[in-house]
């Protein structure tokens, strides 16, 4: 059976690449935005979930765009959709 260009592409997107030049320079930039670098989990709680595989390519189409790992991505999606919420109960839309 023919692996599609998606499964091909997500498939490739959890193989570790960077090499350790990268790795070094990832953590700098890291540090340097005031996040948690990879790793470190203290303090931290997981949340994980159930997801189709149309959403699984949009996040790993969204991590490359936006060179965030999942946590990342998944606070500014929050973020985002909370500030959306606020905003409306503000106005009194909901």
């Amino acid at each position: 059976m023919k692996k599609s260009k998606a499964a091909a592409f997500l498939a490739n997107m959890t193989h570790d690449q960077v090499g350790s030049s990268l790795a070094v320079a990832r953590d700098k930039e890291v540090k340097d935005r005031g996040r948690t670098p990879t790793g470190t989990r203290a303090g931290l709680k997981h949340i994980g979930g159930y997801l189709t595989p149309q959403v699984v390519e949009k996040v790993a189409v969204l991590r490359a765009r936006l060179r965030l790992d999942n946590s990342e991505l998944i606070t500014l999606a929050i973020n985002e959709l909370h500030s959306r919420q606020e905003a409306k109960r503000a106005f009194n839309e909901q």
